[in-house]
Formats: C-alpha cells, structure tokens, sequence
C-alpha cells in the first residue's frame, strides 16, 4: 500500500501515536507525491542507519538531471554542495574542509560564546522585563559565532538573516528576489575569500583557503560553496534546536528544576535529549516530513527486508528513528538524564553534519548561561512560527524573567 505524502498536520501526541504505530507495523513506508513521484520514507532506527552508511545509496541524480522526488524543492545550488555529493568528490572535499573544522577549533571559540551569551543577556534585560528570545538571544548567538568562526567582519553579518532565509524560500518569495539574494551572499563571500588568499587570518575561510593535501586543494568557488552551506547551517538550524530546547524547559517546570539544580553536569545529557526530540515541537501542530534530502539506490539492495529497485527514492524520517522503541527505552519520555542517546538529528556515516560538534557546543553553552542568568525565565505568550522557509523555526518566542 502507498501512503499519501506529505502527511496531514497533526499535533505532536498525535504525531507519537503515529510513530508507534509505524514502528510496530513496518521499517518504511513507501508514499507518493501529490504532484508525482514515489520514494520510500525509513522510519526504522536500524535500517536508517544501515542505509545512511551504505554507499549503494547515493545522490548522483542531483548532479545528472534526473530529479528524485522529495517533500520540499531545495535551492540549485546547494544541491551542488557537500552534503549532497557522493565519493570520490565528497570525500575529498570533506578531508580538506576537516582539517580546517576541527574540535580544537570549536572548543576555543566555547570561552567567547561564554562572553557573547552574557552580553546578549545583558543587552536583553537592561531595563525591561520581556522581550522577543528569538531576535534578542536565540538567533544573534549563532550568527556571531559563526561569524567569527568564518572570519566574518560584524558589518557583513546583519544579512545573514535575510539571504538565509531567501535561500531557503519554499514559498510566498519572488523568485528574481531569491535570485537577486543568492547573487548577493555569494558575492560578499568571494570577495572575503579573496581578501584572505592575499592576507589570511585565524579564521575558517583562510583556514580552507589553505587546506591542502599532496598538491590538491580547494578552489576558490568550491570554498564560496561551502561557506555558503556554514552560512546556511550555521545558525538558523542551531537557533531553532534552541528555542525548541528552552521552550520544553519552560512548559515543564519539573526538567527546568533538575536542570537548574547542576547546570554545568547536566547540560552536556540534556542537549542531547533536545536533540533527539527536535522537530517534534510541544504545542504546535506540525505536518509529517522527512529529516533529510533523499538519496537514490544506485542498485538493488536490500534493507530490511525490503527490495529497494535501483533509481526508486529513500528518504530517512530522523524523527520518527529517534524514537523508535527498539533503539531508546521509553522513547516518547522527554529524559533529560538519558545516559544512552545515540540520536541521528545529525545525520550518521558519510554524511553526519560537520558542523555538529560546534551547534552542540553552542546549545550547551546558550541554553545553560540562560537558566544560569535567569531563573525565573517564563514564557510570556504563544510562540509565532516562520513560514515558507525550509528550516522552519520561531519569529518570536515572548519570555519574561
């Protein structure tokens, strides 16, 4: 039987209820696109991992002409990137931008990231008793850090917003203001690139600039590329796991005490469960969809029992694998002291998000400077969510303290 996709809003209890059943019945679902086309969406943890590691799963078709059919269209030239190549060229682009995105690198921005949550603390409460967490805290967090892990001077940040965003359009844009957007990050990005060849900083783009191995290194357009997809990634995803994290804490006072009680033990565990939970947002509705783009069977291959013919579509539902019951005791437990919690929000293998280490390290450090600093945060009003943008996320959060 094929399912119609995408699937009808619903809220999140309904959305476990759902899940439940699907892990119960079956490792995917096969759907069909109401404007054509079918894929297989995998909801099994198992079998979503067994296929994000097998290289018989591939994105070629991206790079060919011939389209798979996905939940959402995603912008030409990020299909050109990174995250949607296949090996060889995946691979060597991803050792070059490794050497430059390294743990060492991430853990020295942690003290700045420190600084930069008290100021924006700061900033927010002088003189008020309220204010929006999204534009005042949950969003300028990551863009300053980012920002600096790039190299990016402060003038050249206040568009990072609005090119994101555009880029991200699903809906409700121009399409020549798109266009006219893209041409404008890429531009500002080629000739900060430009200017760290001829005078290179301690910063990522001169950092890739210089990566190197034997005599191969990355080009200028390729670096363009992958800093437009830190752009991208670096900030609007981060903020909403935020907003999503702090709102869980604020409508369930008993994981905000446990949390408050040992921030600096606690935080490392509890980022993590908020990420495992993310994209099943308490209080909104929100319609079912996929946690990544999907790939393609480069042959037949079997997985999980299922016969998957070469060229069909397979989408991964990281929702859904991260609470399957089979990898997670009590999976629809929001635990923050969860000890095991091998989630897969990042993506897992060849294509586990290389900026992982830094958008965790930005959640422990932004979400446990903020109940540190505020420890009668509350929520003042209904959350506004964005529309018509891929990443999704929050307009306004209203808080008081």
């Amino acid at each position: 039987m094929t399912a119609t996709f995408p699937f009808g809003p619903v809220s999140a209890a309904e959305g476990m209820e759902i899940i439940r059943a699907l892990h119960a019945d079956r490792p995917m679902t096969r759907v069909s696109f109401e404007y054509g086309g079918d894929a297989w969406v995998i909801h099994g943890y198992e079998a979503c991992r067994q296929m994000l590691e097998d290289r018989r799963f591939v994105r070629k078709p991206f790079h060919d002409g011939r389209v798979v059919p996905y939940a959402i269209e995603f912008p030409e030239f990020l299909t050109k990137t990174l995250q949607f190549m296949d090996p060889p060229d995946h691979t060597r682009l991803r050792r070059l931008v490794a050497k430059a995105f390294t743990m060492r690198r991430v853990e020295k921005l942690r003290p700045s990231t420190e600084a930069l949550a008290h100021r924006l603390i700061d900033e927010m409460t002088a003189g008020r008793a309220s204010a929006n967490l999204v534009e005042a805290y949950a969003l300028p967090l990551p863009i300053q850090v980012i920002g600096d892990l790039l190299g990016v001077p402060p003038e050249g940040r206040t568009d990072f917003v609005k090119w994101s965003h555009a880029l991200l359009s699903t809906s409700g844009m121009a399409e020549e203001t798109v266009i006219e957007h893209a041409a404008s990050l890429f531009m500002y990005l080629s000739e900060l690139i430009t200017a760290r060849r001829s005078q290179p900083q301690d910063d990522l783009l001169s950092a890739l600039a210089a990566a190197q191995e034997a005599d191969d290194r990355l080009t200028d357009g390729e670096i363009v590329e992958i800093a437009m997809l830190l752009v991208l990634g670096g900030f609007d995803n981060t903020a909403n796991f935020m907003e999503q994290g702090v709102m869980s804490l604020l409508l369930n006072p008993e994981h905000r005490a446990y949390l408050a009680e040992d921030v600096e033990a606690r935080i490392g565990p509890a980022v993590e469960e908020i990420l495992r939970h993310a994209g099943m947002e308490m209080g909104k509705e929100v319609e079912g969809r996929v946690g990544l783009v999907p790939f393609a069977a480069a042959e037949d291959v079997e997985l999980a029992g299922v016969m998957i013919k070469q060229g069909e579509a397979v989408m991964v539902d990281l929702g859904s694998a991260n609470h399957d019951d089979r990898a997670f005791d009590d999976p629809g437990r929001f635990d923050l002291a969860r000890k095991h919690n091998p989630h897969l929000t990042f993506s897992h293998g060849l294509h586990r998000c290389i900026g992982a280490a830094l958008a965790t390290m930005e959640l422990q450090v932004g979400i446990g400077v903020l109940l540190k600093r505020l420890p009668g945060l509350a929520l003042a009003g209904d959350p506004v969510y964005l529309e018509g943008v891929l990443t999704g996320g929050m307009t306004e959060l209203p808080v008081t303290w």
